[in-house]
């Protein structure tokens, strides 16, 4: 799977609801809280960007950072509760990108967070495809097994915030706003633009299997990508 961002960090309530804040402001991003959770993460999953710790229960977030720099130039931002300006030297010579101390507000380390990723290309990828749907952003274009598929610029807007938000339950509301901007539109016009998409790229739009509802709190894209 495909991340924003991940945190490394053994404060597991730290690092749980800083993701969540993330991950409610459209950064897609997972929590560990070991190094050895980094590894198992990597093996399996991408993240543009790292916030990690200095201090993890078990190992140094220098020695990781060390490790990591032999495979990846992933940006590392180091977040520790430690003051020493050599630490801080250290980290940057390493490979960090940046040392934020501890305790921080979650806005402000959101900023940096999106600023980072606008600078590796707004956070997002050109093209989503799994073998079945394919949709390029650029172009703004939808395929399914290679043939285009036809949707009005604003069911294309819809579809491509959803996937770009991809295995994140998107609320209504915040559809009205990003992709309407407009939050006083209203349910129906919503469920029509849903039907249309499904229409155009679902096996069988009655059960949907890209663009599922959540009952009470919107709808999620959920990613078939290997």
């Amino acid at each position: 799977m495909k991340y924003d961002c991940l945190i490394i960090d053994d404060e597991e309530l730290l690092a749980d609801s800083t993701a969540e804040y993330f991950n409610l402001f459209g950064v897609k991003t997972a929590a560990r809280y070991h190094a050895s959770d980094c590894r198992k993460f990597f093996d399996e999953n991408t993240a543009k960007l790292l916030l990690l710790d200095i201090n993890l229960g078990d190992g140094s977030g220098f020695a990781l950072c060390k490790e990591l720099r032999e495979k990846t130039k992933v940006p590392i931002l180091f977040i520790s509760a430690r003051t020493s300006d050599d630490d801080q030297i250290v980290a940057l010579n390493i490979g960090g990108d940046d040392y934020i101390q501890k305790p921080y507000s979650l806005g402000v380390l959101l900023a940096k967070v999106k600023a980072v990723l606008r600078r590796l290309g707004e956070g997002t990828e050109s093209e989503y495809s799994d073998g079945r749907l394919t949709v390029d952003f650029n172009a703004k274009q939808a395929f399914v097994e290679g043939n285009p598929v036809r949707l009005t610029s604003l069911e294309f807007k819809l579809l491509s915030y959803l996937i770009k938000n991809e295995n994140r339950v998107v609320s209504k509301q915040e559809l009205f706003e990003k992709v309407w901007e407009d939050k006083f539109t209203g349910d129906g016009t919503l469920n029509v633009h849903i039907r249309k998409i499904r229409e155009a790229i679902e096996k069988d739009p009655g059960r949907p299997e890209y663009i599922l509802t959540v009952w009470g709190d919107g709808y999620r894209f959920r990613g078939r990508r290997q």
